[in-house]
């Protein structure tokens, strides 16, 4: 089978070829290597599905300057990471779940408060309890 030559005259005028690849697998490797490099730093693609309008808002958001680090304050508001306090560890003896939504963690506390170790906690755990209390209880530990 004989192939088609485009004489010079036909060809396309550009920059002259650099690789013996074609344009469309040079794109495929260099995003490649781009992912690579972004899980090397510690980036992830998270699929998120939202409300025409909220996912439109959330572009917004996305935009402005500082947003990964007001993202990651509601986060810690949001959620708790149960490795990171010694006492909720022990009380989640019996959960897979790396993180407690934060009124689950303050009604866990309150529910077993007679299995926390109050000598042993941490100052960030007490911070912790008493930022859950204030948001959750009211100010108040039923204890």
């Amino acid at each position: 089978m004989l192939k088609a030559v485009k004489p010079d005259s036909i060809q396309r005028p550009g920059r002259p070829k650099t690789s013996p690849l074609s344009r469309r697998e040079q794109l495929r490797l260099a995003k490649r290597a781009q992912r690579a490099r972004e899980r090397g730093a510690g980036m992830v693609v998270v699929p998120l599905k939202l409300a025409a309008r909220d996912a439109e808002r959330m572009r917004a958001a996305m935009a402005r300057p500082g947003f990964a680090r007001e993202l990651r304050g509601l986060l810690d508001d949001a959620l708790i990471e149960v490795a990171a306090y010694e006492n909720l560890k022990a009380l989640c003896w019996n959960r897979r779940d790396r993180y407690l939504g934060a009124e689950e963690a303050f009604r866990l506390y309150e529910r077993n408060w007679r299995l926390v170790d109050q000598r042993r906690m941490n100052l960030a755990e007490r911070a912790l309890i008493e930022r859950l209390t204030a948001r959750y209880g009211n100010g108040v530990l039923n204890v």
